[in-house]
């Protein structure tokens, strides 16, 4: 654990006299998402730049170093009985908090528990002109104006550097179950949709290989009573299930040459059965897709469907691997970008080739 922060401004300021680029890495479990890394680019390691900076357990507030490894967090709140909510997804021990916020990734129970950017509350930055800004806080009430924090969800480190993280944390669930049954993909969409709009305990739900799996999770009593009344046969091993989804272990996702491209869209839009092999996720708002396309083909799919896609993982990722921009919105991102990063130093062409 270390807090190297001046080295990280220092080399930021170096790039800038110099012109060079910056590839901003940590602990490098995601570095096949976005667009293919410049190669021309010198690294910024974040690795090392790790440690919990503050956690008060009875406030629900954790403060970290970017480059700080996810099993270090959870290790820590575990202690105390607490979980981070998002249930971040880890593609190896390696995998950082700093990272997880960069590419926005939240596990199965999105969509109840909310995502990695619902739960930040404040990032410390380095920008391109080497400055160490402070955005947020520690509590929500900080959280005012442009909320710069957030925006960092999903920006792929083109923003600046990330140099500490202020997350909210939450207690651990009491009593945790998991509910199959087969079904079919004309009926799982309507059933997931049914279910999850019930006031009940449910934290996850997907569809594969012909089967619907529910996640209860919270109070002992809430949990069983709730399975009693719903149909599906308790699952044995449920929480390894659940983790093999959160971090994409499940053997849907063993095969690393086809491409694997991640809908995000409206949950109650049809599913076209005859296009491939589907794995729904989030009551059906997230749906992964394996298999080869055209990535215009795949966003006319996502808009018909009420959201957008993504090439995740494969495929050519020297072209865009993002669903495509309006011109206003292009716009935006530009401005943005240029505020924070007005020499384009940070992770080049990671997200889109014209950012």
């Amino acid at each position: 654990m270390a807090d190297n922060t001046q080295q990280i401004q220092e080399q930021v300021l170096q790039a800038r006299d110099s012109g060079h680029k910056l590839n901003i890495v940590g602990g490098g479990t995601k570095s096949f998402m976005g667009r293919t890394a410049d190669e021309t680019a010198d690294t910024l390691n974040l690795a090392d730049h790790s440690g919990i900076v503050e956690y008060h357990p009875v406030e629900l507030v954790m403060t970290v170093r970017a480059g700080t490894p996810l099993t270090e967090i959870e290790a820590a709140l575990a202690e105390h009985d607490q979980c981070l909510h998002f249930e971040p997804p880890r593609f190896g021990d390696a995998a950082t908090i700093g990272g997880t916020l960069a590419c926005n990734l939240s596990g199965p129970a999105r969509p109840w528990s909310g995502s990695v950017r619902d739960q930040v509350l404040g990032v410390r930055l380095i920008n391109g002109k080497g400055e160490h800004l402070r955005f947020g806080g520690q509590v929500m009430k900080n959280v005012a104006g442009y909320d710069v924090s957030r925006l960092q969800a999903g920006a792929l480190g083109t923003l600046g550097v990330m140099t500490e993280i202020s997350l909210k944390v939450m207690p651990r669930p009491a009593s945790s179950l998991t509910l199959v049954q087969a079904m079919s993909p004309d009926e799982v969409i309507d059933y997931m949709n049914r279910r999850a709009a019930e006031p009940k305990p449910i934290t996850g739900a997907c569809w594969v290989d012909g089967k619907v799996y529910l996640r209860l999770s919270g109070a002992r009593s809430a949990v069983e009573a709730t399975a009693d009344k719903w149909s599906g046969e308790v699952m044995e091993g449920g929480e390894t299930f659940w983790q093999q989804v959160r971090d994409l272990q499940h053997s849907f996702f063993a095969d690393d040459d086809q491409p694997l491209w991640r809908f995000s869209v409206g949950s109650t839009a049809a599913i076209d059965a005859g296009r491939g092999d589907w794995f729904i996720d989030w009551a059906g708002s997230q749906r992964w897709l394996k298999g080869e396309g055209d990535l215009a083909e795949m966003e006319a799919l996502a808009t018909a469907a009420g959201g957008q896609v993504s090439l995740f993982r494969g495929g050519d990722r020297h072209g865009e691997v993002m669903h495509s921009q309006p011109q206003a919105l292009k716009t935006i991102q530009r401005r943005v970008k240029q505020s924070f990063d007005p020499d384009g130093l940070f992770n080049p062409g990671r997200l889109y080739s014209w950012l």
